[in-house]
């Protein structure tokens, strides 16, 4: 079958068809990407396996942002009493584990450090946080946080996996403690690339690899509530008007039948 003349389309069946081999093309080259990634992380990236909906999960990721992330990074998009309401916390509460830098439950999650300063001690101005789940994933956030490794050659110590020459410096070091990466030259085509291998311990931390790893999947399921606070209520507030459209639909159809049954 041969491929249809796109110079007698209208413009609009043109822009549809060019559009459409667009994100053919992006979806092609994102899961390339997504594979390279993946070969080259030696299989380290995995998924955070977060729950939004674990109240307790979040009440520890709060803990975790505004005792070691919010020195530098904000969260300006969200309330103190709103996150309140919805962790399940009182004011009263708040005020006293999470409100640090804040005068009333009204103020938003903010920093003190202005993005001058920022600028001028680690290069960039750290970014605020509120939306960063919905930009980079939770899955991101999860191993970026894991991937810390010591590189003399950076200013701070250490480099990243997941953002090379990344700015940011290992704040959880004392908790994860200090790992190695093991990289290693392999030639394809002709082509000589370095391949990540894997980390190797050097110094313990205080918490255990495990629970490690779940001090950081709280934190990014934080991150991840933080960046769309109404997604439960939305969600559940999807599933209510589909069970009302399937019920209408019901009664919809058997009106239908009583009104149109005399008509042949």
């Amino acid at each position: 079958m041969s491929e249809p003349d796109m110079s007698r389309q209208s413009p609009g069946l043109r822009l549809r068809a060019t559009i459409a081999s667009l994100a053919g093309a992006l979806l092609v080259a994102c899961s390339a990407t997504a594979l390279a990634a993946g070969g080259a992380g030696g299989g380290f990236a995995q998924p955070a396996n977060n729950d939004v909906s674990n109240v307790a999960s979040l009440q520890r990721g709060a803990r975790n942002f505004v005792n070691y992330c919010q020195g530098c990074h904000s969260a300006k998009y969200v309330r103190y009493n709103q996150l309140a309401r919805d962790l399940g916390m009182t004011e009263e509460q708040v005020i006293a584990n999470l409100m640090f830098g804040a005068a009333k439950p009204t103020e938003t999650m903010d920093v003190a450090m202005r993005p001058a300063d920022g600028e001028r001690w680690f290069g960039i101005a750290p970014p605020d946080l509120s939306l960063m789940a919905r930009s980079k994933g939770t899955d991101y956030i999860y191993n970026f946080l894991r991937s810390f490794y010591l590189d003399p050659k950076r200013s701070s110590g250490v480099n990243n996996l997941m953002l090379p020459n990344a700015a940011m410096p290992h704040v959880l070091w004392e908790l994860q403690g200090l790992q190695s990466a093991v990289f290693e030259e392999e030639e394809h085509g002709g082509i000589k690339q370095v391949v990540f291998r894997k980390f190797e311990q050097v110094t313990p931390g205080k918490l255990s690899p495990a629970e490690y790893d779940e001090f950081v999947r709280d934190t990014a399921n934080f991150l991840e509530y933080v960046a769309e606070p109404m997604k439960l209520k939305r969600q559940s507030l999807g599933i209510l008007v589909i069970a009302f459209l399937l019920v209408f639909g019901v009664f919809a159809y058997l009106l239908k039948q009583e009104i149109w049954k005399d008509v042949k």
